[in-house]
């Protein structure tokens, strides 16, 4: 599913076996495999992290990477960069992400309203922001899977 002119940032594989626990899911990303599933109040084993929490946790990695790139750059001494995150949902059902970032360094003012600024445009944060676009193949057995490219 390839547009032209794109470019392939990240890919990862999922697959909930059918002899699998109710939700248990076998993440692959490029060398590395992790678990997800749902808490057993909703069904799963919590045999790994919910989906909402791999947003969550790929959401603050990238912040605290590109604080680090930024500060390194600029010759900062930001000391540990701790990220914490809550999904949250409104009365109306609308959901926004809750972040905090502390900074185990001694900052100016400046510094710390320029980092501030850094978290506003992580990639990850833009791409959470604007919305991205998810196209959709489904098949069937007897077909070809769906692969992205």
């Amino acid at each position: 599913m390839k547009m032209q002119g794109e470019m392939v940032i990240a890919k990862c594989s999922v697959l909930g076996a059918a002899g699998d626990p109710n939700y248990r899911q076998s993440l692959r990303c490029g060398r590395h495999e992790l678990l997800a599933d749902e808490r057993p109040v909703r069904g799963g084993a919590d045999a790994g992290p919910m989906p909402f929490e791999y947003l969550l946790s790929g959401l603050g990695a990238c912040t605290s990477i590109t604080l680090r790139m930024y500060a390194e750059r600029k010759g900062w001494d930001i000391g540990a960069v701790a990220v914490s995150l809550a999904l949250r949902q409104s009365k109306e059902g609308t959901p926004s992400i809750e972040r905090r970032v502390m900074l185990s360094g001694e900052l100016s003012a400046e510094q710390q309203a320029k980092l501030a600024d850094v978290c506003e445009k992580t990639p990850v944060t833009l791409a959470v922001k604007s919305g991205l676009a998810v196209r959709t193949t489904l098949s069937a057995e007897g077909s070809a899977p769906p692969m992205p490219q």
